[in-house]
């Protein structure tokens, strides 16, 4: 089990780092005709940067606590906050009718919940 959790949370955090880099870094313009426009045409530049270094954060917490063992239990906390922005992601996404990005948007929820269920229960890092 401990292993799963540690490859979850090492999915996610790529998946964070990833889009984190490309909404920080990567100019709007450019973004959204990587995306195909939708969401990010409506959103203003400071909300998507916003948006990139939320997801850098969440990529550090979601393995550096543990491994550095500095307050590890920032890594299920950090999980739930992902879940929370990919609920978010979802309700964004069906208001531009996105729909076919949230199913992705489901599945990383679903390993946000698993590595959040994982580190507060059974290889919890609390004791």
């Amino acid at each position: 089990m401990n292993l799963a959790l540690w490859i979850a949370a090492g999915l996610l955090a790529a998946v964070a780092l990833t889009g984190g880099i490309t909404k920080a870094f990567v100019p709007k313009e450019k973004l959204a005709a990587i995306t195909g426009g939708g969401w990010t045409d409506a959103a203003s530049v400071g909300f998507v940067k916003t948006l990139g270094v939320l997801e850098l954060l969440a990529s550090a917490g979601l393995i550096l606590p543990a491994v550095l063992d500095i307050a590890p239990v920032l890594v299920p906390v950090t999980a739930i906050c992902w879940v929370l922005l990919m609920v978010g992601a979802m309700i964004t996404h069906l208001r531009h009718d996105e729909a076919k990005f949230i199913g992705v948007n489901l599945v990383y929820l679903a390993v946000a919940a698993f590595v959040a269920w994982g580190r507060l229960g059974p290889e919890s890092f609390l004791g």
